[in-house]
């Protein structure tokens, strides 16, 4: 006998057979609701975990880990990255890194689809485009000019646009943009520990490989180097010398470079699917916001009409006025009209934003406020630069009232931004031009070359005032040499002893610098002494 179920099976009610989905059966009246379990296993789930809950099912990453060719690429980029990178002054090293860093990520994006069929890459866009140029422009900058203040900003610069390069417009907001880079450096950890379990053969293999290489160069390279004094030499300025300190900041660098690597990588081949978001409604009536910003505006104007004179007087007139000296006229006065032309951008911006322009009323009254603000704002914009202007003439130029006088040219364009976003009535999206702006400024200021430029206006006020401020001159760097080589003695001594003594360390090839070759070459048969930094 066969053994049957161990239960009868239910007998089936009489009836045609449907071949759609039975009916849910019915519940008898006064039992308790059976809850429906959540799904708690299976592929989709999983996916979910591995994406960390800020983005969710948005950003899952790539489906398959990296192989042979991407573990290769990311490990040669860290590499170079940690040889490139100058120890001292900045030069053509960080052009070098992030070249590599960019060349290498890109690489890799363009192979995707034979490296990850699962997630097709996104393409590059005109915008990622102009952000990886920018990115190289500024990174360049610590190439040709030798002010290190300014090859340090342009380089923080550099690394904002590389993160919005890679991001492209796969995160809504600019904040998330400028953070893409960083969490999928974090994100790329667990990805490439991925690759490296999945082939430890080939793995060994290359491991293997290039210890053969090492091999090969540990031998030959000290026996030409032994043979011929001029090969050394240019070994000596390839290789940086090792040791404790060296090897150290040299593992630094790799884990750094391979991980800024990695995470571009990780984002260039399966970036979050990107959000539509839809502009969230006002609640605000027209008379909440169209009241407050007429008063501003009622005011601005009341300002630049009595204050026409003041604002963008003469130099006769600054002298002819009683009781207004310089350091009222423009250094007092510049520093509150940069504080409204700041907090006048924050009302221009928080109302593009939320006024309504439901009905042609309303559009028009949103038109003519906010564009009657950023008009007068630019009016207030210009004669802060008018008072920093005097002030520099009548005091002398500095660094730091050059970069006050750039930030404040910067918020001028974004007033201009703003401008024209007020009049097409589309509020978003003024971040990321803000950003492009700061980074058109800080390349503007690199172009001028703004340590000649110092150096120049100077000299020139010198020679009109019988004033100069050599102690403050010797603290510029080689990019002021030219202007300060035509200074007539003690003068020339004075300046140019402090920034010759900067100069007396050669570079090797990462710390190579236009600006300081030039200087060197300058200075050359010139021997400035001064026993005092004053004149």
């Amino acid at each position: 006998m066969t053994a049957g179920p161990p239960f009868p099976p239910a007998p089936i009610p009489p009836g045609p057979i449907s071949s759609g989905p039975m009916p849910p059966a019915p519940i008898p009246s006064g039992s308790i609701t059976p809850v429906a379990q959540p799904y708690t296993s299976g592929p989709a789930v999983m996916a979910r975990r591995a994406a960390p809950p800020l983005f969710g099912d948005r950003w899952t990453g790539p489906a398959a880990p990296p192989s042979e060719t991407v573990l290769a690429a990311v490990a040669a980029a860290g590499l170079a990255f940690a040889v490139a990178v100058p120890t001292g002054s900045t030069g053509v090293g960080w052009l070098s890194a992030v070249a590599v860093v960019l060349a290498t990520a890109f690489a890799v994006q363009w192979q995707a689809s034979d490296l990850d069929r699962a997630l097709p890459p996104r393409s590059v866009t005109a915008p990622d485009v102009g952000w990886i140029t920018a990115a190289v422009a500024l990174s360049a900058v610590g190439t040709v000019r030798a002010a290190e203040w300014l090859a340090s900003l342009c380089l923080l610069a550099a690394a904002v646009a590389v993160s919005l390069a890679v991001a492209g417009r796969s995160f809504a907001s600019l904040r998330m943009s400028l953070c893409a880079l960083g969490l999928a450096a974090l994100r790329a950890v667990p990805w490439l520990g991925r690759g490296l379990r999945r082939g430890p053969r080939s793995l060994g293999r290359t491991v293997a490989v290039a210890l053969a290489s090492l091999a090969v160069l540990a031998v030959f390279v000290p026996l030409l180097m032994s043979a011929d004094a001029a090969f050394a030499q240019v070994v000596d300025g390839i290789v940086p010398a090792l040791d404790g300190d060296a090897l150290a900041r040299g593992v630094v660098l790799f884990a750094l470079g391979t991980s800024v690597t990695a995470g571009a990588c990780f984002l260039l081949l399966a970036p979050p699917e990107p959000v539509d978001v839809q502009p969230r409604p006002t609640r605000l009536r027209c008379l909440d916001w169209a009241l407050p910003t007429g008063l501003l505006v009622a005011v601005f104007a009341l300002f630049v009409a009595v204050q026409f004179a003041v604002l963008f007087g003469s130099v006769e007139h600054v002298l002819q006025t009683a009781g207004l000296t310089y350091a009222e006229h423009a250094r007092s006065g510049f520093w509150q009209l940069l504080t409204v032309t700041a907090l006048a951008l924050g009302v221009l911006a928080f109302d593009s934003r939320w006024a309504p322009h439901r009905t042609p009323q309303e559009r028009a009254v949103k038109r003519g406020l906010l564009a009657a603000l950023a008009v007068l704002t630019l009016v207030v914009v210009a004669s802060a630069i008018h008072r920093m202007w005097l002030y520099q003439e009548a005091y002398g130029f500095t660094v730091l009232r050059l970069l006050v006088l750039t930030c404040e040219l910067w918020l001028g364009a974004g007033f201009l931004i703003a401008l024209v976003a007020v009049l097409r009535l589309r509020p978003a999206g003024l971040s990321r031009p803000m950003v492009a702006a700061g980074v058109v400024a800080l390349l503007g200021l690199a172009a001028v070359d703004p340590e000649r430029l110092i150096a120049e206006h100077n000299i020139a006020r010198w020679a009109a005032t019988g004033q100069l401020d050599t102690y403050y001159l010797s603290t510029l760097s080689a990019d002021a040499v030219p202007p300060l080589v035509d200074l007539p003695e003690p003068e020339r001594s004075c300046t140019l002893a402090r920034i010759a003594d900067g100069l007396d360390d050669g570079d090797d090839w990462r710390g190579t610098n236009f600006s300081r070759e030039a200087a060197r070459d300058v200075l050359d048969g010139l021997v400035p002494s001064c026993h005092d930094g004053r004149s």
